[in-house]
């Protein structure tokens, strides 16, 4: 079983397609541990604030399985699969990491973005403090302690519960 950690993010209709793509993953995948959640400003473009989470799960999968049903997930939610890398977003699943991978191709494992948004680095380093980055041989808690603080991240509030099945 792989531990794998995933970037959740929305601005279009946030509250819900993270709610429903959580819904998605625990179908899935089974019992998530979910960061709390957090309003950041579009990236890249302008654009509705997002929310944005990580998540944690446990996987059987082979990377390429655990990527296809990522995309298979946002496809599902109504991501175009023709979207822009800079643009909004019902649902934006990345996986963020697989075990203590360290790719550049198919995909960059860890993510750069790890080390590089707040809005990723803070809701991961809150779900995983000790999760130990295989590049930069730090923990996440180290990370953040030492990231400028200077990130207009608010916490929201998340109504999502387990679904029943």
């Amino acid at each position: 079983m792989a531990q794998i950690y995933i970037g959740m993010g929305s601005n279009i209709d946030p509250m819900h397609h993270v709610c429903a793509g959580l819904d998605a993953l625990y179908r899935w995948l089974g019992p998530l541990a979910v960061s709390p959640v957090y309003r950041s400003p579009a990236k890249g473009f302008t654009g509705e604030d997002f929310l944005n989470l990580v998540v944690g799960a446990q996987s059987p999968l082979s990377l390429e399985a655990v990527r296809q049903g990522l995309r298979q997930i946002e496809f599902q939610h109504g991501r175009p699969r023709d979207a822009k890398k800079f643009s909004s977003r019902t649902l934006d699943l990345d996986l963020l990491s697989f075990d203590d991978w360290v790719l550049t191709e198919p995909l960059e494992l860890p993510r750069a973005e790890i080390l590089h948004n707040a809005f990723v680095l803070r809701p991961f380093a809150e779900l995983a403090p000790q999760w130990c980055h295989p590049v930069v041989g730090r923990t996440l808690a180290e990370l953040w302690q030492h990231f400028p603080q200077d990130a207009p991240l608010q916490p929201v509030a998340l109504a999502w519960s387990v679904p029943s099945t």
